[in-house]
């Protein structure tokens, strides 16, 4: 019988992780070597791969348990927001204000999620049910992005349809997905202020009728 685990390895492959999400930030995916994320770990390179035994598995890792969180950070708002009986329009600015916590405290992840999923492996894996490793992770985003595109047809369903609704929601992750690039902590707005920016945005911009084209 196989060794059960303890929670200091788990601790250790966190750190690994918080370490190689900021070489791949700060150097990109391609440039950062395992060199570099064992000294970022203040490790030998040697132990890192008692870890990992490359670059691309730890990369999935990262990302594995990163797009994980976000779905569980969807189903918890959604738990939430029953809970509390929200209305639609509500749960749906519960979920901007969780994403944005969530992206300020998970940007060097966040930065590999949308930069770094073309390096994972696209040849199908047994272990992952038959798809890629790439395949999983773009699944998931997928999946990230339905959900929002359903919490805004619920939120607007004046102004939600089939034809624009892919637009809208690129629209919403246009403004937040990206904060990391110029929202920094500390700074003279906070990621709790902007997300109340985007919420008032969006509702002044969504939650009204819209006006007719004037004649011409």
């Amino acid at each position: 019988m196989a060794r059960p685990k303890s929670a200091s390895h788990e601790l250790k492959r966190d750190e690994i992780l918080d370490a190689a999400a900021r070489c791949f930030a700060d150097r990109s995916y391609p440039a950062a070597s395992m060199n570099d994320i064992a000294a970022a770990c203040g490790t030998s390179k040697a132990r890192l791969y008692h870890y990992y035994t490359a670059k691309d598995a730890l990369l999935f890792d990262l990302l594995d348990r990163y797009t994980q969180r976000l779905l569980l950070l969807i189903a918890q708002v959604e738990a939430a927001a029953q809970r509390r009986r929200l209305d639609d329009r509500a749960a749906l600015h519960e979920l901007i204000r969780s994403f944005l916590v969530e992206y300020e405290h998970s940007a060097t992840r966040h930065v590999a999620l949308l930069n770094d999923v073309k390096f994972l492996s696209d040849a199908p894996d047994e272990a992952l049910g038959g798809v890629s490793p790439r395949e999983l992770i773009l699944n998931r985003q997928r999946d990230v992005v339905a959900a929002v595109t359903r919490a805004l047809r619920r939120a607007y369903p004046a102004r939600m349809n089939e034809h624009n609704q892919a637009a809208i929601t690129m629209m919403l992750f246009g403004m937040i997905n990206w904060t990391f690039t110029w929202l920094r902590p500390g700074g003279p707005m906070s990621y709790v202020d902007f997300a109340e920016q985007v919420i008032d945005l969006l509702d002044r911009g969504m939650g009204t009728e819209r006006r007719s084209a004037p004649a011409r």
